[in-house]
Formats: structure tokens, sequence, C-alpha cells
């Protein structure tokens, strides 16, 4: 009854919903693009059999899930891999990590409709959904036909959590339907309980982000890039990574008296969303600082701020700085991926609101690899501090790294409880 209200319900919203993507597309065109896949009208080659059906949902699930693809690809040659997202951002990194070996496509919208033209078309061995991206209608269209559903790398915010509650009717009989949840921490996996999961159902791995490998082409372009960026004056470099709106002035605002101690500093600022770009460089351009873009292939010698307004570069940036900033943080998101940095690492600044990577923000904190500012003062006073000490800078570089490293070992944990669905 309640998923049959839910249904109509999104039906109802579906022309908002279009409304919504045009209105996005005045921004960022991909928007209006590939509208059919949306409702299930999905291209299939050859009528494919044993597809492995990945979604991640966007940019953030989509690199977390790189490691684990990698490994679905080498250990089954002869599926095909599919992987779905919602947005034009995250189908952009999917076809420049995998090109074409893998199959890609929007998900379709949670309308029965829909769900059943692209199952029907993809007809998939197991899905795997990366985190939280839970829908009803295409869990339950999963489950009618015997097709395994594990969540994969499984997290549950408390305000996440919260707000489940308050459709407990309609999220309870979803969770019952879920194969297999892999929760990342044990708060995850009493939320996961609290909602539905039976205890059989699910188990705790921690988080695969931690499973990252540098490998030594991408340390050795990060080299050169730091050696391009510092100039011959061996310049610092700062990094603002995943930025927010609302964050942007902030950082600015610390930059400048950054700049009083360290005249030669280059902050490289990186907007989580491409559509933000232009309105971060307005914002750039209105200070009295000296502003090129990455994409213009501009140098950076005589700079004070470099937009890096291209994409999938952040892992790089991560590698040719000395301190990073993690956006997401100073405004009530939840914060982005602060392993990445950790891996490198890179000594870590962010803001107050880390619910989105609540365990891995605990551990770094502890270890001193993390430190939280809540406003422009503390963060150009923590920035500067940096700098300045080379010995605190070494520690907490040291301290990130160690976290990073110590907590591996999700990935395979999380492949085991695939296998018995494959």
């Amino acid at each position: 009854m309640f998923r049959a209200l839910y249904t109509v319900i999104f039906y109802l919203i579906v022309p908002l919903i279009l409304l919504r993507l045009l209105w996005r597309a005045l921004k960022s065109p991909d928007y209006a693009k590939r509208w059919l896949e949306r409702f299930g009208f999905v291209r299939v080659a050859n009528q494919p059999q044993n597809v492995i059906w990945v979604h991640a949902v966007s940019v953030g699930e989509t690199l977390a899930a790189v490691p684990l693809i990698n490994n679905l690809k080498h250990s089954y040659p002869g599926h095909r891999i599919l992987i779905t997202c919602m947005t034009p951002t995250g189908s952009d990194q999917v076809r420049r990590i995998f090109s074409n070996t893998v199959d890609h496509c929007y998900v379709p919208y949670d309308i029965p409709d829909a769900v059943t033209r692209f199952l029907k078309r993809i007809r998939p061995q197991i899905l795997v959904i990366m985190e939280t991206e839970l829908w009803p209608n295409t869990i339950a269209a999963c489950r009618a036909r015997g097709i395994p559903v594990v969540l994969a790398n499984g997290r549950l915010s408390e305000k996440s959590f919260q707000a489940y509650r308050r459709v407990k009717y309609l999220v309870h009989p979803m969770m019952n339907q879920i194969s297999f949840v892999v929760a990342q921490y044990k708060q995850d996996a009493d939320r996961f309980l609290k909602l539905g999961v039976a205890e059989s159902a699910l188990s705790i791995s921690g988080n695969i982000k931690f499973d990252l490998t540098l490998d030594e082409s991408t340390r050795m372009r990060a080299e050169e890039l730091s050696t391009v960026w510092r100039g011959v004056n061996q310049r610092p470099i700062l990094l603002a990574a995943s930025t927010h709106k609302g964050e942007d002035q902030i950082i600015l605002t610390a930059f400048q008296k950054i700049k009083d101690v360290f005249e030669s500093a280059l902050l490289v600022i990186v907007p989580r969303h491409p559509e933000r770009f232009d309105e971060v460089a307005a914002l750039c351009n209105d200070t009295n600082l000296t502003l090129v873009r990455r994409s213009q292939g501009t140098s950076v010698t005589d700079a004070d701020i470099l937009l890096g307004d291209t994409m999938g570069e952040l892992m790089l940036f991560f590698g040719a700085c000395d301190v990073t900033f993690v956006g997401g943080s100073l405004v009530p998101t939840g914060g982005h991926n602060i392993i990445e940095p950790a891996a490198w690492g890179v000594p870590i600044l962010t803001g107050p609101h880390l619910f989105n990577f609540a365990q891995a923000s605990a551990l770094l904190i502890k270890s001193g690899g993390l430190m939280v500012c809540d406003d422009s003062n503390s963060l150009a006073r923590q920035f500067t501090r940096l700098l300045q000490d080379h010995t605190s800078r070494r520690y907490a570089s040291d301290a990130a790294r160690r976290v990073a490293e110590s907590n591996r070992g999700a990935l395979s944990r999380l492949l085991n409880i695939i296998k018995r669905f494959i």
C-alpha cells in the first residue's frame, strides 16, 4: 500500500523532475541529454548475458567503486559490467576511467514501467548498489525476478537514518528485500538493523575507499605537476577541493590572510560541481588576486589562484599540494572524500560538517592528520601554521598516511560477499 502511494506520487512529480533537469541544463547542458535512458530505454548490444549491474549515483560513489569494478572485471571475465549513475558528472567519470571496457547508462527513474523496461532489456544477474542509493520499486522489481541486490560500502548517517524512519512503512519492506548489506562501520550496521535489514543479511567491512592504490604513473604525474606549480621559487601550494556554494568566499578570505605571510603561495580551488566553475571564477576575480583557469592551459607562474575547472584531475592535485582543505564541510553537506588526501599523506583541513565520513574523520582527527576549522580565521591560522612549521606538517602528513594504510581490507571482504550471489 505504501509503495503504491509512493509510486503514484513519483509519477505525479515526473514533470517537475524533467523541469528541474531543464533548469540544471541552463548551466550544465548535459542534463538535457539522454532522457530516454532515465525511462528505461537503454541500448543493448546482442542481448547481453551474465550482466553485473553496479549503481553509483554520482562522482564520489563512482570513484569509490573503481577498485571494486576492476576486481569484478578480472574475477568474472565472462560477464559484462554495467555501471549506472544519475548525474552527467558521474557519467563523465565512468567514461573517462573505463572507456568502452564496461557498459554504461543512466539509471531508470524508480517508476514501475521504467524499471521493468530496463530490467527486461538488461537482465542483470546481480545489482550492486554503492553506499545508500536505495529505490523501493527497483529493489522490489529485482526481488520479484530473483535478482540479488547487494548494498556495498553501505553508510547511513544519523541524519539519513532519521529521514528513513519518518517513512518506515515504505522503508522497512524495502530493507527486507535487500539480499545483503555490507556496511562500513558498526554505527551504520546498527542503523540498518533498526530500519529492517535482517541480521543474517548484514556484515561490517570497513570503508572500501581506504583500498586506494596510487600507482607509479599517478605518483610521477603528481610530482611533475607539483614541480611546474612550485616553479624555481618553490612556492607553497594550498588546495581547496570539492568546494560548495558558501565555502569559496571563506576560502578566498582565508587565502588573502595567508598571502600576508606567504606572498608567493598558490591556491588551487576546485569546485565540486562543473556548473559552478564560472561562478567561482567571478568570486576570484572580485579579489585583488590573479586568477588562471586550468582548462586554458595558462602558466601559473604569475598567478595567485588556479581554478581547477577540469574533470578527473583531483587525485593528482592532492599529490601536488602541501596542505588541502576538503569541501562540503563548512556547509551542512556532510563532507567529501578525506581518504584520498590521506592516502597521499597530505595534512587535511575541513569544516565541522563531516557526517558523510564520520568514522574516517574521527580516526584522522584522533591521529592528528585532520584539523577542523570553523571560519576563515581558523582556516588561515591552520594553513599558516602547517606551512611555517615543517615538523607539524610532517607529523600530520605521516599520521594521515598511517590511517589510510592501516584501514585497508574492506574491498576483499566485500568481494567475498558478492561472490555468494554470482
